[in-house]
């Protein structure tokens, strides 16, 4: 092969690839050719890497099925699971809303706490610094949202008569 790179013009293109090869049992090769030059311009040496793609491509399947719809939830194994109720519902939020939990706004934090409320997790002892971690809020925090949820009443402004 080296004899036709020789008819190669000098101003060609020296590295080809990526481009695929298949070996005679199928499996598929990513390879890199280049054209190594003399110092007179003439080709020399055509060295070529070849990537054999199987275990990547073995990698991208397994990786893709986790990725595929699954089963719903076994539900005898995680009834009972506060803290996975916890992410549940944090993440469900999280992906409503479409921001991350970081840029929650205290009324997406108060709107998540009353769900977290309804699903029963503040019954579960010490569950509020689980909570304020999911949230990634503080524990005082969390626990100043909670009074806030509990009292409807202190978020609306009052009306102050002496104004």
């Amino acid at each position: 092969m080296l004899g036709e790179l020789g008819r190669l013009d000098q101003s060609a293109q020296d590295v080809f690839g990526p481009y695929e090869k298949t070996l005679a049992n199928g499996r598929r090769l990513s390879s890199v050719s280049a054209v190594l030059r003399a110092p007179d311009g003439e080709a020399a040496a055509l060295p070529c890497v070849n990537l054999d793609r199987t275990p990547l491509e073995q990698a991208a399947a397994v990786l893709s099925s986790f990725c595929a719809p699954t089963t719903p939830r076994p539900k005898p194994l995680f009834e009972q699971d506060w803290n996975e109720r916890v992410q549940y519902i944090v993440g469900a939020y999280v992906r409503e809303c479409g921001r991350p939990v970081e840029r929650l706004t205290r009324t997406d934090r108060l709107t998540l706490l009353a769900r977290l409320q309804e699903a029963k997790v503040f019954t579960v002892r010490r569950a509020g610094p689980a909570v304020a971690a999911a949230l990634r809020v503080s524990r005082s925090t969390l626990y100043g949202l909670l009074a806030e949820l509990r009292t409807p009443e202190s978020r609306t402004p009052r009306h102050d008569p002496s104004a």
